[in-house]
């Protein structure tokens, strides 16, 4: 069972920590976008621009609709960053309690 079960866990745990880095690429790409840092025009960003949307968005979407309407301000990647860290705590104390049995 460990020789499936860790691996498993370790696999969800790193993908965890990759997304985390994927709503920090967007979070920085709408700061771009907002500041007319980059140029939306380009087909390259806007290609990388729409990939980030697609990955985060799904995720992103349904904690908009339960957090309150702040305006132009967007919380809702720090609540997403929240469950990320709360989730990579649980699938890391579950690799432990794995490897103690």
């Amino acid at each position: 069972m460990n020789i499936i079960l860790v691996p498993l866990l370790k696999v969800i745990y790193y993908a965890l920590d990759i997304y985390w880095f994927v709503v920090l690429a967007s979070v920085i790409a709408s700061w771009l976008v907002a500041f007319g840092v980059i140029n939306t025009y380009n087909a390259t960003v806007r290609t990388i621009i729409d990939v980030i949307y697609r990955l985060t968005e799904p995720a992103l979407r349904p904690i908009r609709r339960i957090m309150p309407d702040l305006g132009s301000i967007d919380l809702s990647p720090i609540a997403l960053w929240l469950i990320i860290s709360f989730a990579k705590e649980v699938v890391s104390n579950l690799i432990g309690f794995v490897y103690t049995l």
